[in-house]
């Protein structure tokens, strides 16, 4: 049987909130169905993702969240249950003699009507005589029935979504209004290790409501920490919830005991809630904040992939403020938006001029602009590009306003750089010397997720990687320098061995040439960096540029109104539109395999949607669609550096260096966070004036890349050395 719920991987259901951050719970399936059977903990019920009972450990949350409130009242006849359409809190209700009439009113019939079919001992009771069921909204049935129950049990889900309401005054004021004059209520009261400020506001809110107000707890193994609360409050004055009036029959959790000490709470939740004082104990940013230290204001520009990561670690000091140049990215702690049109000059200037370092994830083209505003502005700048000729030009003025302007520290250029002066640097204090220096870096779809032709999927600008692949090209080999105009490119894609796993092919990216300067390395005298793709990758290309379809000039004749094989018919001049004439005219031109072509749907009568009128970009819009990642799916960086060493003994070897990173499909993708992290990083050593030599930089000195470096690896992201 294959389990194929997205909360269910590899057999294990898995419970992931943003309302326990840090931490989840993990429970094997049996079965792949609403209620699940759980190898450990019988039937399980998820609703909206999150944990609602199981058969193991249901009894302890039904039991106090319905005899607390019941067992302290002097004679409960009436009662009402919000939510627990699962049957659990009714059937602890009816344990109490003197209830006359439940009401079970849930806003979710799917909950009732699985219940009674997978969890039977919870809602056999439903059919009680005493039990009336009403599918419909609390809040309206509240407002109807003022002063009808004795007492009031919300069972509800966490505040997220329509639940939140249920945490919020108007709705407790209904409670309090449809209670008898002596009445109570309990209401699920979250988590006291990851909820205290908002069990802190429930408590404040509800006293200002109730004449008494209590939090009480119990334990329970399937709920976050283990541990879950309640607040029972009580109408009348002076009414004592903390002493059960009355024994309670047939119970495996609850007992008069437990009752009493439900409301002894930990010091650091009495404390609060008391008294007001905060007694956990500071972390993370909370105990950064303890230190006195400047305020740092930064600005992001550009909210694409990578953007998060970097934001992220930004953020973690709480003394940097960061503004992002968006109002859709998902919020951050000390974070505010703005709208910003890099093309505004006078709006560019006075955002950049009112922060200490500007974050440029833009396209590369628009650096330039945000340097000559720093510079004006005397504001550090930080990029994950390549230093351009503009940007370059810069470099004096950026030395005379003082400023830091730290380019190249994403991951290709970025993690590489800090390897390769690593490892050069480390070989040159050893008396060694680097004869030949490779570096191949891709992002790539995982294995399991590269099914198309190409063996590829778009992580960034469509665009930006099909124009990428029609560079120039330069490098060094055997002493020489070779050049590689960008339509032969493809040509010199080569199979590149890392991995048995993997089938590579590597071939030059830009100019190579420079970094045996840059990299200090004057002795070898082959230096090559380039781009990794799966095989199969290159002929598909050249298959495209060769016919034609990487052309970004306009055409009067394109439009919507023509069919893909219309518009393979003009490219290519085949005499007309059928499959079989374009097939033909395409292996004249190009005598490679023609299915990938089939695969992107240039041979169907299916109507193009043109884009900016050029066959490139009509091009991109359809691979966007053929070629963007799944839910579920994840992607992969590879890095190698290899190092052909000389040591001064004569003696040769062969060190590699390498990064293997995969994306989670439930948080960042593996290229997100290798250029975002180590932006972030670099930001933060700029602002903390580790990085402070002004000018125009690119981390090529072992001064700028050991500390980025160091700090990297403590996140976890590092390459590992080899010597073959």
């Amino acid at each position: 049987m294959v389990l194929t719920h997205p909360s269910i991987v590899d057999g294990w259901f898995r419970e992931i909130s943003s309302q326990w951050p840090g931490q989840a719970m993990t429970l094997k399936v049996r079965k792949d169905v609403l209620v699940f059977e759980s190898e450990t903990f019988g039937n399980v019920l998820i609703l909206d993702g999150v944990i609602q009972c199981t058969e193991r450990d249901e009894f302890s949350y039904q039991e106090m969240i319905a005899h607390l409130p019941l067992a302290s009242h002097p004679n409960p006849k009436k009662v009402l249950v919000i939510g627990g359409g699962d049957g659990g809190v009714v059937r602890e209700v009816l344990k109490h003699d003197t209830v006359e009439e439940v009401v079970l009113c849930d806003i979710d019939e799917a909950v009732i009507r699985v219940s009674k079919t997978y969890l039977p001992h919870m809602s056999s009771l439903l059919a009680s005589p005493k039990v009336r069921v009403y599918v419909g909204d609390g809040f309206k049935f509240l407002a109807d029935n003022e002063g009808t129950y004795d007492v009031i049990i919300t069972d509800s889900s966490d505040p997220v979504g329509p639940a939140e309401s249920l945490f919020q005054k108007p709705y407790f004021q209904l409670l309090h209004d449809a209670l008898t004059p002596g009445g109570h209520i309990s209401t699920q009261g979250e988590c006291m290790w990851i909820h205290l400020p908002l069990i802190h506001e429930l408590k404040n809110m509800t006293s200002q409501i109730f004449s008494t107000s209590e939090y009480a707890y119990t334990t329970i193994p399937t709920y976050p920490s283990g541990q879950i609360g309640f607040m029972v409050c009580a109408k009348a004055p002076g009414r004592d919830l903390r002493t059960p009036v009355r024994e309670v029959q047939g119970t495996r959790y609850y007992n008069k005991e437990i009752h009493k000490t439900a409301f002894v709470l930990p010091e650091f939740v009495r404390a609060l809630l008391e008294e007001g004082k905060d007694l956990k104990p500071k972390f993370g940013r909370e105990a950064l904040a303890l230190v006195e230290k400047p305020k740092k204001r930064v600005l992001l520009l550009g909210s694409g992939f990578v953007a998060r990561p970097a934001a992220e670690y930004v953020v973690r000091d709480p003394f940097n403020e960061l503004t992002i140049a968006c109002r859709t990215l998902k919020r951050l702690p000390s974070t505010t938006g703005i709208s910003l049109d890099v093309n505004d000059a006078e709006a560019l200037g006075k955002a950049v001029a009112a922060h200490d370092l500007v974050i440029s994830l833009i396209p590369y083209t628009y650096h330039a602009q945000v340097i000559k505003a720093a510079i004006k502005g005397k504001t550090h700048v930080v990029t994950t590009s390549y230093v351009s000729p503009a940007m370059r030009e810069l470099d004096e003025e950026a030395k005379k306003a003082g400023i830091v302007v730290m380019n190249e520290i994403g991951l290709d250029p970025g993690i590489d750089h800090l390897y390769a002066v690593k490892t050069i640097d480390e070989v040159h204090a050893k008396g060694g010397k680097i004869k030949k220096f490779l570096s191949y870096c891709g992002g790539l779809p995982a294995p399991e997720c590269a099914g198309n032709p190409l063996g590829y999927k778009f992580s960034w600008s469509s665009r930006g990687v099909l124009l990428a692949l029609l560079n120039s090209a330069a490098y060094l080999s055997e002493g020489k320098q070779l050049d590689i105009s960008g339509d032969e490119l493809m040509g010199y894609a080569q199979p590149y061995f890392i991995s048995p796993a993997f089938a590579f092919v590597a071939y030059p990216n830009r100019n190579s040439v420079p970094f045996r300067e840059f990299y200090n390395i004057p002795e070898a005298e082959t230096v090559v960096r380039g781009t990794l793709r799966y095989a199969g990758f290159p002929e598909f290309i050249k298959a495209l540029v060769k016919l034609g379809w990487l052309d970004a000039t306009e055409k009067a004749w394109l439009s919507d109104e023509l069919t893909w094989a219309e518009v393979s018919q003009r490219v290519v001049g085949a005499n007309d539109a059928s499959e079989a004439s374009v097939v033909e005219r395409i292996k004249a031109i190009y005598e490679q395999d023609h299915f990938g072509l089939r695969w992107i749907g240039l041979f169907s009568d299916e109507k193009v949607v043109s884009r900016a009128g050029n066959l490139l970009d009509t091009l991109c819009a359809r691979l966007e669609g053929l070629m963007k990642y799944e839910q579920g799916e994840r992607d992969l960086v590879m890095l190698q550096h290899k190092f052909y060493v000389e040591w001064a003994d004569g003696k040769e070897d062969i060190i590699t260096s390498t990064l293997e990173a995969y994306g989670s499909p439930s948080g960042h993708s593996a290229m997100a966070l290798t250029v975002g992290l180590p932006c972030g990083i670099a930001t933060q050593l700029v602002l903390d004036g580790v990085i402070k030599t002004p000018g125009v930089l690119a981390p090529y000195t072992k001064e700028i890349c050991d500390p980025i470096r160091e700090v990297l690896e403590r996140e976890g992201v590092a390459l590992v050395e080899k010597v073959l």
